[in-house]
Protein backbone atom coordinates (compact mmCIF):
# COMPACT_ATOMS: atom_id res chain seq x y z
CA UNK A 1 0.00 0.00 0.00
CA UNK A 2 1.71 3.53 -0.96
CA UNK A 3 2.71 5.68 2.11
CA UNK A 4 0.46 8.38 0.48
CA UNK A 5 -2.54 6.13 0.63
CA UNK A 6 -1.99 5.16 4.23
CA UNK A 7 -1.75 8.42 5.52
CA UNK A 8 -5.11 9.69 3.78
CA UNK A 9 -6.71 6.45 5.24
CA UNK A 10 -5.67 7.06 8.77
CA UNK A 11 -7.01 11.01 8.17
CA UNK A 12 -10.09 9.43 7.34
CA UNK A 13 -10.47 7.32 10.13
CA UNK A 14 -8.88 9.38 12.75
CA UNK A 15 -10.65 12.36 12.22
CA UNK A 16 -13.96 11.57 13.21
CA UNK A 17 -12.44 10.27 16.09
CA UNK A 18 -11.08 13.12 17.22
CA UNK A 19 -14.20 15.59 15.92
CA UNK A 20 -16.13 13.42 18.35
CA UNK A 21 -14.48 13.79 21.20
CA UNK A 22 -14.13 17.44 20.71
CA UNK A 23 -18.27 17.51 20.30
CA UNK A 24 -18.48 15.52 23.90
CA UNK A 25 -16.62 17.90 25.60
CA UNK A 26 -17.54 21.04 23.86
CA UNK A 27 -15.19 23.85 23.28
CA UNK A 28 -11.97 25.22 25.37
CA UNK A 29 -13.83 26.93 28.47
CA UNK A 30 -11.95 29.96 29.95
CA UNK A 31 -11.67 30.85 32.95
CA UNK A 32 -10.02 34.29 33.70
CA UNK A 33 -8.08 34.39 37.05
CA UNK A 34 -6.93 38.04 38.24
CA UNK A 35 -3.97 38.83 40.05
CA UNK A 36 -3.71 42.30 42.01
CA UNK A 37 -0.82 43.59 44.88
CA UNK A 38 -2.61 42.20 47.61
CA UNK A 39 -1.35 39.02 46.34
CA UNK A 40 -4.38 36.84 45.82
CA UNK A 41 -6.06 35.21 43.23
CA UNK A 42 -9.81 36.32 42.57
CA UNK A 43 -10.49 32.92 41.60
CA UNK A 44 -9.96 30.21 44.60
CA UNK A 45 -12.01 27.16 42.96
CA UNK A 46 -12.84 25.96 39.54
CA UNK A 47 -15.07 22.66 38.87
CA UNK A 48 -14.62 21.17 35.81
CA UNK A 49 -15.18 18.06 34.31
CA UNK A 50 -12.71 15.08 33.45
CA UNK A 51 -11.47 15.46 30.33
CA UNK A 52 -12.60 18.49 30.09
CA UNK A 53 -10.37 21.27 28.11
CA UNK A 54 -10.04 24.66 30.33
CA UNK A 55 -7.88 27.76 29.18
CA UNK A 56 -6.61 29.55 32.33
CA UNK A 57 -6.05 33.14 31.44
CA UNK A 58 -4.06 35.34 34.18
CA UNK A 59 -3.84 38.59 34.51
CA UNK A 60 -1.87 41.00 36.42
CA UNK A 61 -3.66 43.89 37.59
CA UNK A 62 -2.13 45.62 40.15
CA UNK A 63 0.62 48.75 40.22
CA UNK A 64 3.88 47.49 41.69
CA UNK A 65 7.32 47.03 39.49
CA UNK A 66 7.50 43.36 38.53
CA UNK A 67 10.91 42.89 40.38
CA UNK A 68 8.54 43.51 43.49
CA UNK A 69 4.90 41.64 42.11
CA UNK A 70 4.87 39.14 40.00
CA UNK A 71 2.31 36.27 39.26
CA UNK A 72 1.83 32.81 38.15
CA UNK A 73 -0.81 29.90 37.95
CA UNK A 74 1.02 26.55 39.05
CA UNK A 75 -1.48 23.34 38.99
CA UNK A 76 -0.53 20.77 40.86
CA UNK A 77 -1.29 16.89 40.87
CA UNK A 78 -3.79 15.84 43.11
CA UNK A 79 -2.41 14.87 46.52
CA UNK A 80 0.60 17.28 46.06
CA UNK A 81 1.42 19.68 48.78
CA UNK A 82 1.19 23.05 48.01
CA UNK A 83 3.55 24.08 51.14
CA UNK A 84 6.54 22.12 50.12
CA UNK A 85 6.09 22.84 46.63
CA UNK A 86 5.94 26.94 47.60
CA UNK A 87 8.93 26.55 49.95
CA UNK A 88 10.91 24.69 47.35
CA UNK A 89 9.73 27.35 44.89
CA UNK A 90 11.03 30.20 46.92
CA UNK A 91 14.61 29.02 46.60
CA UNK A 92 13.97 28.84 42.40
CA UNK A 93 14.14 32.51 41.26
CA UNK A 94 16.46 31.21 38.68
CA UNK A 95 14.23 29.32 37.44
CA UNK A 96 11.32 31.91 37.88
CA UNK A 97 9.90 30.33 40.79
CA UNK A 98 9.65 26.72 39.23
CA UNK A 99 11.42 23.81 41.26
CA UNK A 100 13.39 22.15 39.11
CA UNK A 101 13.57 19.02 40.97
CA UNK A 102 9.39 19.58 41.65
CA UNK A 103 8.39 19.84 37.80
CA UNK A 104 6.83 15.93 37.63
CA UNK A 105 4.09 17.53 40.08
CA UNK A 106 3.01 20.13 37.88
CA UNK A 107 -0.26 19.49 35.58
CA UNK A 108 0.10 22.89 34.02
CA UNK A 109 1.40 26.50 34.41
CA UNK A 110 1.80 29.67 33.35
CA UNK A 111 4.99 32.33 32.76
CA UNK A 112 5.70 34.49 35.58
CA UNK A 113 4.14 38.13 34.50
CA UNK A 114 4.48 41.82 35.86
CA UNK A 115 1.47 44.14 36.50
CA UNK A 116 -0.59 45.06 33.39
CA UNK A 117 0.55 41.52 31.37
CA UNK A 118 -1.30 38.83 31.41
CA UNK A 119 -0.68 35.33 30.19
CA UNK A 120 -2.70 31.77 29.70
CA UNK A 121 -2.41 28.12 29.45
CA UNK A 122 -4.67 25.36 27.98
CA UNK A 123 -4.74 22.12 29.48
CA UNK A 124 -7.10 19.04 29.41
CA UNK A 125 -8.60 18.50 33.10
CA UNK A 126 -6.95 15.10 34.63
CA UNK A 127 -9.70 12.27 34.05
CA UNK A 128 -9.64 11.58 38.38
CA UNK A 129 -11.97 13.10 40.09
CA UNK A 130 -10.56 14.60 43.30
CA UNK A 131 -9.25 18.42 44.56
CA UNK A 132 -6.11 19.28 42.12
CA UNK A 133 -4.19 22.47 43.87
CA UNK A 134 -2.75 25.62 42.40
CA UNK A 135 -0.76 28.67 43.54
CA UNK A 136 1.27 31.68 42.66
CA UNK A 137 4.89 30.69 43.30
CA UNK A 138 6.08 34.14 43.91
CA UNK A 139 7.44 34.66 46.94
CA UNK A 140 4.69 35.34 49.90
CA UNK A 141 2.02 35.28 47.85
CA UNK A 142 0.86 31.69 48.38
CA UNK A 143 0.74 32.54 52.14
CA UNK A 144 -1.29 35.87 51.12
CA UNK A 145 -3.94 33.62 49.38
CA UNK A 146 -2.79 33.41 45.92
CA UNK A 147 -3.97 30.01 45.77
CA UNK A 148 -7.08 27.45 45.08
CA UNK A 149 -8.07 24.30 44.06
CA UNK A 150 -9.55 22.26 40.43
CA UNK A 151 -12.13 20.31 41.72
CA UNK A 152 -13.01 17.78 38.96
CA UNK A 153 -16.01 16.22 39.98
Amino acid sequence: MPTRFRVVLWFAVLLPLVSASARAFGPTRTITITASDEMKFSVTDIAARPGEVLRVRLLAIGTAPRAAMAHNFVLLKAGSNQIVFDEAAARSAGTDYIPPALTREIIASTSLIGNGESTEVVFTVPSARGNYPFLCTFPGHFAAGARGRLIVQ
